[in-house]
């Protein structure tokens, strides 16, 4: 998601998880505060924009709700979407409070350190499973680089100036053996 426009963004609220019981009903993870949002915005997209699913249905269950959707008929179909990641155009999501934010909302942000050196932009905000991170590109032609999404490495998040402080931790090298 290059784009930096947050109306045109779309942002990722949950993933098929697999089929629930043999009627076709869909298990899918959700990544929303309210798992029933997405009841609510009902027509779900793919990445590419692209429609996935329309919830006709859904409940909760642990991690996230089963639902209906007429796309999917049979177990089978609903398990051959496993792993299928559902987003919604960020202008469907409510507006966050204030001080609040969306990660999404970080993409395109400057990064810059406490002294206003620029560092970079913020290209991405994955999470491999140790918690959120800010990947940086320096615009240099350099390889892109990740900053843990901490209070100590990411101090303040200015979201209206378009930018984020960020502390870059100290360059290491490896040793030689001796």
């Amino acid at each position: 998601m290059s784009d930096t426009n947050p109306e045109k963004r779309l942002v990722q609220v949950g993933r098929v998880a697999g089929s629930f019981g043999v009627r076709g009903e869909v298990r899918i993870s959700t990544y929303t505060e309210d798992p029933m949002a997405l009841k609510t915005y009902r027509a779900l997209k793919r990445e590419d924009g692209s429609p996935a699913l329309t919830i006709a249905s859904a409940r909760v269950v642990k991690d996230g709700i089963v639902a209906r959707v007429p796309e999917i008929e049979t177990k089978e179909q609903a398990d051959a979407l496993r792993g299928l990641r559902l987003y919604v155009s960020r202008e469907a999501l409510p507006e966050p409070d204030e001080d609040e934010f969306y990660l999404t909302d970080l993409i395109g942000l400057s990064a810059v350190t406490p002294e206003g050196d620029v560092l970079g932009k913020v290209k991405a905000v994955p999470n491999f499973g140790a918690g959120d991170l800010l990947e940086i590109d320096s615009g240099d032609g350099r390889p892109t680089w990740y900053l843990p999404f901490t209070r100590e490495a990411v101090p303040e998040v200015r979201v209206a100036e378009g930018k984020v402080i960020a502390v870059r931790p100290a360059e290491t090298s490896e040793r030689e053996p001796d």
